[in-house]
């Protein structure tokens, strides 16, 4: 009986060391940022006013587009740089979608090499791709995204930092052969991939209007479909939108269409999200956050 006992209360113990060091293992963090235009970037005013209100929410990462070398950019990226926010560096490849003499240019591809090492130069943590891409009058091929590929692989051979690439909406659900992006394809050649699953991107837009929950988690889940389900070869950072430009919506419901976005990203899996606002105008984002429950 004292043996019993004995071993009893031995497997109580271990079952309480084991619950208690679960419950001290936390999940990663999930990267939250907003997309920030040079011009904005450079308004030294504003750019302090984002940083302040993004840190109370816990905003850790800006998205800041570089499209020409400045000394005043160079500067208020130490202002990120002083208040702990990570700098990706968004830089546009192909503005409108490549066309093939663009694509197979290597002239053309070495100057966006220079303006990312100037990136690099100004401290980015990371460097991100968008219109990387052809361009929708392209004929519809495989070969398309090879020649995409071909572009991300030399690029990613050459910069010493994460490398992002953002990647159009319909492609969690395929090969987009107009455009040559293939997420399977690219996912060994990159560390992040940035889906653009903004709902007024998708079709019948009065339909995906309603439902910005159900839009953004079926993207991400298709995206994991594509791999079988397994543990990603990427980190996965959706876009998301703050509003919806076919439709104007009441500050409540914009409310609640941005916060639907956020909670489908989470719910889904990604490992966080990206804000994009083309006017860099965040209230609203900083309103959903201060005021409702986010991971």
């Amino acid at each position: 009986m004292y043996r019993f006992h004995g071993r009893l209360a031995f497997l109580v113990f271990l079952s309480m060391i084991l619950f208690f060091h679960r419950g001290n293992v936390s999940a990663a963090p999930l990267t939250k940022g907003i997309y920030i235009t040079q011009s904005t970037l450079e308004n030294t005013t504003y750019i302090n006013y984002l940083i302040d209100r993004s840190k109370k929410v816990g905003i850790r990462t800006f998205i800041v587009d570089l499209e020409k070398p400045s000394a005043r950019y160079q500067k208020n990226i130490q202002l990120l740089k002083n208040n702990n926010i990570s700098y990706v560096a968004r830089i546009t490849m192909f503005p409108g979608g490549g066309t093939p003499e663009q694509i197979h240019s290597q002239s053309y591809l070495q100057k966006k090499y220079q303006l990312i090492q100037h990136a690099l130069a100004y401290g980015a943590n990371e460097i991100q791709l968008d219109y990387i891409r052809y361009n929708t009058k392209q004929a519809p091929s495989s070969q398309n995204a090879k020649d995409i590929l071909r572009i991300i692989q030399w690029l990613k051979d050459r910069v010493n930092v994460p490398l992002q690439i953002d990647v159009f909406g319909v492609t969690s659900f395929g090969e987009a052969k107009y455009i040559g992006q293939n997420i399977k394809l690219f996912s060994s050649s990159v560390d992040v991939i940035c889906p653009m699953v903004y709902p007024s991107h998708y079709v019948p837009f009065d339909v995906h209007v309603k439902i910005p929950y159900k839009t953004v988690y079926d993207s991400l889940a298709s995206i994991k479909d594509q791999f079988d389900n397994n543990p990603l070869p990427f980190k996965l950072i959706p876009y998301i939108e703050l509003s919806n430009y076919h439709y104007l919506l009441s500050h409540e419901k914009k409310l609640n269409y941005i916060y639907a976005q956020i909670q489908a990203a989470e719910n889904a899996g990604a490992d966080g999200w990206y804000v994009w606002s083309p006017h860099n105008k965040y209230d609203s984002l900083f309103q959903v956050l201060e005021t409702r429950q986010v991971r």
